[in-house]
């Protein structure tokens, strides 16, 4: 074991445990154990002495390499990467020898703090497992004096001897679906690295190291399959408990809708036409651009082996960097089945397996490229010859990892290829990371020779609403670059010589799909009117000025949800009456009329304000919460409440309130903005509503109702509580579906208390823009939708088709149901359309 290392803080400010980091990739330990620190001062000090590893183009992130190997990672803020380097000012560059304490960023952290979600400062062990964290700093920190993480190293957490240490046994029976293929293997290998304990998951004689991905999924387990898991060290029982857990975790096989499964076998196609599997429907026309395997050459052997060993460090350290930049960027989007991806992504670079074999290579005398293409190659052997279609479409995340890290060591700059207007991307087997850093408005349609329904490049397609065929064969290379083809992945088929005739009648079918798209924004303005002529409001959820335009652009009636955390998140003191009353009001004043439903602060559990003292709680999402917090900080409350009535017109704002319980705490509310009213000289007071977003507030609905006027169901939190699943929890999310049957129940039970006293409800959670949700929340009363600004018109041509009564009728039958996936094949059966 070699010396401990000391890291000191940073910046001044509180420290923060990663898990809080609002961000699943930090707070996951996806990239590494450590701490988290809210800067208060604004340049960043060197927490030890160390080389400049890496520094981000855009001066908000850099890696310094200790002397004992350490590779220290610290990032600046959240989603900061989108700032191009605004507001960061590096002092050093990369392949820099520092000194602890050496100034390495300036910041300014005002201008960063009004642009990004979050200031908030990870100081990550990225290389983790050859090192043991031994303390995390409490409290005030202050920049290059107090210490802030300490480590030792020398050996990795994992190869702890385990003779003499205690033994834990166990089974577990996998109820991942699909088995361990790589999201699920990354989800075991999150729980074992937790712990100071080996473990092993042993199946049909074979034994993998829990926190090995590629060993993981090298066991060949599938769905249902039963699994001995053997932990031995000093955390033994607990490592051995989080990992059977993880492996009997029910998740789905991928993210998005399954597209139909049509092949060339399953039904007959045209002469000459080329066959394969859906993977993600829809019709395209387009010129092929072939995208070719890169496959570079690498030199066999080498001389220096210490040499070879730091230039796989170092490459796989930036493929690392790289892979998370686009975890963020794709979270920033929404795109969460990208997100997933490439978290499984990150997981294989930092695969203790492969490294350790390509490592073992180095030392037989091999260059590093040479030795990590043999480490995957030899693990995609493995998939390919367990007989499972889903873990050998895992060979296509491998050999992408291969590629990233090859480019990585030999400095290519391979060029961008060279797209159309209207792009069919063809390729043996086309790697996620190829098809995301290409423009999304050049690619119709792809074409691939490999791969399956199932593999990541299908699920990304999906999400990304681009027709892709798979598993085509070789037939599909002898495709000519540049030559215009037809793609019908609905159908399941390729014509690689279409004939005038063929290409008018599709580019008709195109055309006509888009012009309903087209109609659809053209009418955005329009009320939405059932066929029996019952209005439904569709509102928008917006959380700035910009949000509003974007809102009135199309076609929103009115703001269903200002949320107004904007102002507060990521400062150092809160936002006084008088810029909460400029940004409301610029916000009133850009929907020409609208009304705005206005939602009070709404911090606590998962969102924190740094400058509001808040008790450690050890479950926040039951703690100090929405208006408890505002109850708890009179004056911060007191404020905004000022801010807001000081709006003109207040006849066009409504204020709502988050987590309100039971009546006595909206009682004691509208006691105090009448007071505040009072005070002010103001005889008009804005409507007050309810956000019903707790059980108890739904099956109260007719108390909430007698005193509030309107109720607005928050279905992300009601859906939380309501199935007990924290909403944060990745591994939860396949179960938390907002249509099971019991958050319908307490919809309708919200719809009939509010009738009782004449007061409409709406719904400003997802629930509201997902299409297939629309007929069952109108048949259940709701008379208000409010969804994302972009969804407004999809949302309004919806409600159009419906008939209030019969959705009446069939959401009654839906209530009687076991579960949301019921309920959702149900109401696919009755609303095809969707």
């Amino acid at each position: 074991m070699s010396a401990t290392l000391e890291l000191l803080a940073p910046f001044d400010g509180p420290s923060v445990p990663l898990s809080r980091a609002p961000d699943p990739v930090f707070a996951g330990l996806m990239m590494g154990d450590g701490l988290a620190i809210e800067p208060l001062s604004g340049t960043l000090l060197a927490p030890c002495d160390g080389e400049v590893a890496q520094l981000a183009r855009t001066g908000h992130a850099l890696t310094l390499r200790a002397a004992n190997g350490a590779e220290v990672l610290i990032h600046i803020g959240i989603d900061t990467v989108k700032l191009e380097g605004e507001g960061f000012k590096p002092l050093i560059k990369a392949g820099d020898a520092v000194r602890q304490g050496q100034p390495l960023i300036e910041v300014d952290l005002d201008a960063v703090a009004r642009r990004a979600p979050s200031l908030l400062t990870m100081v990550v062990i990225a290389n983790g497992e050859a090192y043991a964290l031994e303390r995390r700093a409490e409290g005030w920190q202050q920049a290059g004096r107090s210490v802030f993480l300490t480590l030792s190293g020398g050996a990795a957490v994992d190869d702890l001897p385990c003779a003499g240490g205690a033994e834990s046994r166990g089974q577990a029976t996998v109820r991942h679906a699909g088995g361990l293929h790589a999201r699920p293997a990354a989800l075991v290998q999150n729980a074992a690295r937790q712990y100071r304990a080996s473990v092993r998951v042993e199946f049909n004689g074979q034994a993998a190291n829990a926190r090995s991905v590629v060993a993981l999924m090298g066991l060949g387990v599938v769905e249902d399959d039963d699994v001995a898991v053997l932990a031995q060290g000093e955390d033994a029982a607990a490592a051995a408990s989080a990992v059977i857990a993880a492996l009997q975790t029910r998740t789905e096989s991928g993210h998005g809708a399954p597209a139909p499964l049509v092949s060339a076998s399953a039904r007959s196609l045209p002469a000459g036409w080329i066959g394969g599997v859906c993977a993600a429907p829809g019709l395209a026309i387009g010129q092929v651009v072939r995208l070719d395997a890169f496959e570079p050459q690498v030199a066999e052997f080498a001389v220096n082996a210490d040499s070879e060993r730091e230039q796989l460090r170092r490459a796989l350290a930036e493929v690392s960097a790289g892979i998370a930049a686009a975890i963020d960027d794709a979270l920033r989007r929404g795109q969460t089945s990208q997100s997933d991806i490439f978290s499984a992504h990150l997981a294989l670079v930092d695969d203790p397996e492969l490294r350790e074999a390509a490592e073992r290579d180095i030392a037989a005398g091999h260059s590093a490229g040479y030795a990590f293409r043999q480490a995957v190659r030899a693990q995609c052997r493995v998939l390919s010859s367990l007989g499972s279609p889903l873990l050998a479409e895992r060979v296509a995340d491998l050999k992408d990892i291969e590629r990233q890290v090859l480019k990585a060591l030999l400095g290519d700059a391979q060029s961008e290829p060279a797209l159309y207007p209207a792009s069919i991307l063809v390729a043996e087997d086309l790697a996620p990371s190829e098809l995301t850093r290409l423009p999304r408005e050049r690619v119709a349609g792809i074409l691939s020779a490999a791969g399956g329904a199932t593999g990541h490049v299908a699920i990304l397609a999906r999400a990304l609403g681009i027709p892709a065929l798979v598993a085509c064969g070789p037939q599909v290379l002898r495709l000519d670059a540049g030559s215009e083809v037809l793609l019908d992945a609905s159908q399941g088929g390729c014509d690689p010589a279409p004939a005038a005739a063929a290409l008018t009648a599709a580019r008709q079918v195109m055309a006509e799909r888009e012009r309903r798209r087209a109609d659809m924004r053209a009418d955005a303005d329009g009320a939405a009117v059932t066929l029996d002529g019952v209005r439904v409001e569709v509102a928008a959820n917006i959380a700035n000025e910009e949000d509003a335009r974007e809102a009135v652009r199309h076609g929103a009636d009115s703001v269903g949800l200002l949320r107004t955390e904007f102002l507060f998140i990521d400062r150092r003191d809160a936002p006084d009456r008088y810029e909460q009353a400029n940004a409301y009001q610029a916000v009133l004043d850009e929907l020409q009329g609208r009304v705005a439903i206005i939602r009070t602060l709404d911090v606590g559990g998962d969102k924190e304000v740094p400058y509001l003292t808040l008790p450690p709680e050890p479950n926040p999402a039951l703690g100090l919460r929405g208006i408890r917090t505002g109850f708890a900080h009179p004056e911060m409350l007191d404020e905004q409440l000022r801010a807001l009535l000081m709006l003109r017109p207040l006849s066009l704002l409504r204020i709502l309130v988050p987590m309100i319980a039971d009546v006595g705490e909206l009682r004691r509310l509208r006691r105090r903005i009448d007071s505040l009213a009072a005070e002010m000289g103001l005889s008009e007071r804005p409507q007050l509503g309810v956000m019903v977003e707790v059980p108890s507030a739904a099956l109260l609905a007719d108390q909430l109702a007698a005193e509030a006027d309107f109720l607005s169901i928050g279905t992300n939190d009601l859906t939380q509580y309501t199935l007990a699943m924290d909403r944060c929890n990745a591994s939860l999310a396949a179960s938390l579906d907002a249509m099971h049957p019991a958050l319908l129940r307490l919809i309708e039970r919200t719809v009939a208390g509010a009738s009782l006293h004449g007061k409409w409800v709406g719904v400003c959670g997802a629930l509201a823009s997902d299409p297939l949700a629309t007929p069952v929340l109108i048949g259940l009363g709701v008379a208000e939708l409010s969804v994302s600004p972009g969804l407004v018109p999809e949302i309004k041509a919806r409600v159009r088709t419906l008939d209030q009564q019969a959705c009446l009728k069939r959401a009654e039958q839906l209530l009687t149901l076991d579960s949301a996936a019921e309920v959702r094949a149900r109401a696919g059966e009755w609303w095809p359309e969707v």
